[in-house]
């Protein structure tokens, strides 16, 4: 339970700002690229002169400036949160390779505290178990009871109605983007713990685990409808299959595969349990 507590709290620290995206009605499929984008960032030498609190804070501006990007894109620019995210996707992942010359960068011994958030353990846990849950309170919080999480949930159900009732819906898409961008930060000074590299590889297909969890934590791809408590269930319970995917030997395409056709039953799923009655 402790490893797939820690091999969870990547991906749930990302589905935190997912979960938000999705229920203020967008969608975020650059998640991955985005925390391997902070993670080279944080990483390079230049950045690692300055010690462990500066990598951290720059992981965190790079995630949060990025999602930002998406965000006044989406808002302003009036592209498809599908196009926008995805074009994201591939240009932090270039960009990424650029910075690192396609090379993995080791954090050096002397930032080392960033290391620790892994290897440290309080009650028997990891800190970076630790750094999940206070994300998800947090998260839990900001979307229960504050007027921000109102809005969210406004914007996602009917964005017109919402503009109409003097939300500003614009502003309120960047800041979903951008909060979803922080949270990549975050993701990116965990990985970096746990592998004590930055690389342009890491997050490779993070999106889809992300939108499963939140799927099946039952929010809504439409948006307007959903639980960030359901969405962290949705991460420990796709955590717990694909740790039972690898002990049990499965190759690494069936699991895609069978990844797939969870997503696919779990709107199934979704859709019959909205559909409305038959009078």
């Amino acid at each position: 339970m402790v490893g797939i507590l820690a091999l969870a709290a990547t991906i749930g620290v990302i589905t935190v700002g997912a979960t938000f995206v999705i229920i203020g009605g967008g969608i975020d499929l650059s998640v991955g690229a985005v925390m391997a984008l902070a993670s080279v960032w944080a990483t390079t030498v230049a950045t690692q002169s300055y010690g462990p609190v500066v990598m951290v804070v720059c992981a965190l501006l790079v995630g949060a400036g990025a999602g930002a990007v998406n965000g006044l894109l989406i808002a302003y620019g009036r592209l498809v949160p599908f196009i926008a995210t995805l074009a994201m996707l591939v240009a932090a992942r270039g960009l990424a390779q650029r910075m690192s010359d396609r090379r993995t960068q080791l954090v050096k011994p002397e930032n080392d505290a960033i290391e620790a958030l892994s290897t440290t353990k309080a009650l028997g846990l990891p800190l970076v178990v630790f750094v999940f849950a206070a994300v998800a309170v947090a998260g839990w919080l900001l979307l229960n009871r504050t007027t921000f999480g109102r809005r969210t949930f406004a914007v996602g159900g009917n964005p017109e109605a919402a503009r109409l009732a003097g939300i500003d819906v614009r502003r309120h898409t960047v800041l979903l983007y951008a909060l979803s961008g922080l949270c990549c930060g975050i993701a990116a000074v965990i990985i970096m713990a746990r592998t004590t590299t930055g690389s342009s590889t890491h997050g490779d297909l993070y999106e889809l685990d992300a939108i499963a969890a939140v799927i099946i934590g039952g929010t809504l791809l439409t948006g307007g409808r959903g639980t960030l408590a359901g969405s962290i269930l949705g991460v420990l319970v796709f955590t717990l299959i694909t740790n039972l995917f690898i002990l049990n030997g499965l190759e690494t395409s069936d699991q895609l595969i069978a990844k797939g056709a969870i997503i696919v039953v779990a709107v199934l799923l979704q859709r019959r349990g909205l559909r409305a009655p038959t009078p």
